[in-house]
């Protein structure tokens, strides 16, 4: 399909220049009606109604046209984010850098945009502060609208500027996307420091994209990602938390990973774990295991936990942080414990991961240790311990990373799987084996063992 679309027009030199869309008519595409959502197909049709342009836009139209089923659709509209709210009984203005408007169908909830302009080339509909700058050239706030055309040339990436009409089932290509999505190229829509300088996640994005839909990045766009990454310092932490929960939580943990190596954006999320994976062959396998587990649970659809993730983003910095205390001759509990709070202390003014999830995060570390004690009641205790579950996982993905712990994960495996006098059995064969606090398991030389 998308080979005919290649005969259906000629690529122009410079994609970032304002020109009259590419418009795909029905027959030249796979998308069809019925493919949009009820909720997007709703709120075109409302708007047009009342008098609007509206359009299904973005990163839906091109997993559509990939042949993915997107998780949720987006509408751009020349109506401002006040007369959409006014069109829609649950509807809500939301953002303050970028305002939006959120329609509410049920459990759907469609991100409705007003088209927005470059500063300086069309005046603001109202009085209002539209468009503020930082000092390095990152938008502050940008409101300022304008028509489809200039919306277009506002989008990020190329293969995001499309805009999809239902009504007569056409697609408006202002950017050559289509033959983007065709040679399977990511490419930034004007001048790529520039763009990353208004809003650097979209590097972050770059990443995501490349590793999620298999596209290479354009020379171009790539080039001037490593020199350019110190500008995400200059994103909020809350944001970079929800950018975060994007890069790793969507079935392309692993590959994003890798991708945020290439272009040195992974130093910038995880300033302590980043640069010890280059010399540590250990702590770059338990990375890798851990993101290949997190894809593999979410594509069997099982539950993902952030504080698990994180917990194992962050574990190589607990691990040479709490070795470091304990060279300096703190006790290795004390040496612990400061560790951790270092690490969460120093992550959270990066990524501001909430509360919710560093508390937990804290317990699958402190639990670690646990596991060794298997004396008496301590392991039915530890059993019953409500993060046990995370804390078992983790001890299991240690040693698939390749961390010798004297077959602990596998004694567990049997602990829960053995009824009362198995469990009672298991521990008697303990033996003369000391499980004393604060013994240290015979495991394989590495600074990775922080138990």
């Amino acid at each position: 399909m998308l080979k005919r679309l290649r005969r259906a027009f000629k690529r122009h030199a410079n994609p970032s220049r304002k020109q009259e869309p590419h418009i795909i008519l029905a027959a030249q595409h796979s998308i069809a009606p019925q493919d949009i959502s009820r909720g997007a197909a709703e709120v075109v049709q409302t708007l047009e109604q009342a008098g609007f342009s509206a359009f299904v836009v973005g990163g839906c139209v091109r997993d559509l046209l990939l042949g993915l089923h997107p998780k949720d659709f987006d509408v751009a509209t020349n109506a401002t984010p006040e007369q959409i709210k006014d069109l829609f009984r649950r509807a809500r203005i939301i953002g303050r850098r970028f305002r939006i408007v959120h329609v509410r169908f049920g459990p759907e909830v469609v991100e409705v945009t007003t088209f927005r302009a470059h500063h300086g080339t069309v005046k603001s509909r109202t009085s209002k502060d539209h468009a503020k700058r930082g000092a390095n050239g990152m938008l502050l706030r940008d409101n300022v609208f304008g028509s489809i055309d200039d919306d277009a040339a506002r989008r990020d990436f190329t293969i995001n500027a499309l805009y999809y009409h239902p009504t007569d089932n056409t697609i408006y290509d202002y950017a050559n996307g289509l033959v983007d999505i065709e040679n399977r190229v990511l490419r930034v829509i004007g001048d790529p420091l520039t763009r990353y300088r208004e809003d650097p996640v979209r590097m972050l994005r770059a990443a995501r994209f490349c590793a999620r839909l298999d596209f290479q990045l354009d020379p171009e766009s790539t080039a001037i990602i490593p020199p350019s990454a110190e500008l995400l310092a200059a994103v909020s932490p809350a944001r970079l938390f929800d950018e975060t929960l994007k890069l790793f939580m969507a079935g392309y943990a692993a590959a994003t990973w890798k991708k945020l190596e290439q272009l040195g954006l992974a130093e910038q999320l995880f300033p302590a774990t980043a640069p010890l994976l280059e010399n540590n062959g250990f702590y770059q396998r338990f990375i890798d295991q851990a993101l290949h587990n997190t894809d593999e649970r979410i594509h069997q659809d099982k539950r993902v936990t952030p504080a698990f993730l994180f917990a194992a983003l962050l574990w190589p910095a607990v691990c040479e942080t709490q070795t470091n205390l304990e060279n300096n001759g703190r006790p290795r509990a004390q040496a612990r414990q400061q560790a951790i709070g270092k690490i969460i202390a120093a992550q959270i003014k990066r990524i501001a991961i909430p509360r919710r999830f560093t508390l937990p995060m804290r317990e699958i570390w402190d639990l670690q240790g646990h596991f060794f004690r298997r004396g008496g009641q301590q392991a039915q205790r530890l059993l019953a311990h409500p993060r046990f579950r995370a804390a078992y996982d983790f001890i299991l993905l240690r040693e698939q990373s390749g961390e010798e712990l004297d077959g602990l994960g596998e004694w567990w495996t049997r602990f829960q799987e053995a009824d009362n006098a198995g469990q009672e059995a298991m521990i008697d064969a303990l033996g003369s084996r000391k499980q004393g606090r604060g013994r240290r398991p015979r495991v394989r030389k590495t600074r990775a063992n922080a138990n």
